[in-house]
């Protein structure tokens, strides 16, 4: 399970007394896990959050900070747009690999040919197909354009 995986890697990461960021990062995405099994209880889901949940939490992580490090950058903070890069690639480090742009285009067409799309009406029936698919392996903003732009 992913979950046991970052417990794991937080409790080798405290042992090997690793780098600051490392350690941190794992606190963080266990918190959040946590903050998910207890909105996950108020649903009346007693057995915690799925694997597929923990890696929307993982993706929503890492999009997180890639705006930050953006503003950072934007901002000319590249100390901090540094921190969050690193921390980003903790985060990855529990996630499957990101598919590459040819991957991701590939994907998209193989979609709008499953669903027969036709134009933009369409769009929702096959983003819901390639995040079903690819959860955690895509970027799926750089999807839907790519998907806006043949279905357009």
């Amino acid at each position: 399970m992913l979950r046991d995986q970052i417990d794991d890697a937080l409790k080798t990461a405290m042992k090997a007394r690793d780098e600051k960021t490392r350690v941190s990062t794992l606190r963080l995405i266990n918190a959040a896990i946590k903050d998910r099994d207890i909105a996950a209880r108020s649903e009346g889901r007693t057995d915690g959050v799925s694997d597929e949940e923990v890696l929307a939490v993982l993706t929503k992580m890492v999009k997180q900070r890639e705006d930050s490090a953006a503003a950072y950058e934007k901002g000319c903070r590249p100390d901090l747009a540094e921190q969050e890069i690193a921390e980003i690639a903790v985060i990855r480090d529990f996630m499957p690999t990101q598919l590459t742009e040819e991957e991701t285009a590939e994907a998209v067409a193989e979609v709008i040919d499953e669903v027969g799309a036709t134009g933009l009406k369409d769009m929702g029936k096959c983003m819901g197909l390639l995040k079903e698919r690819h959860q955690g392996s895509m970027d799926f903003g750089k999807a839907g354009a790519l998907m806006k732009e043949k279905l357009g």
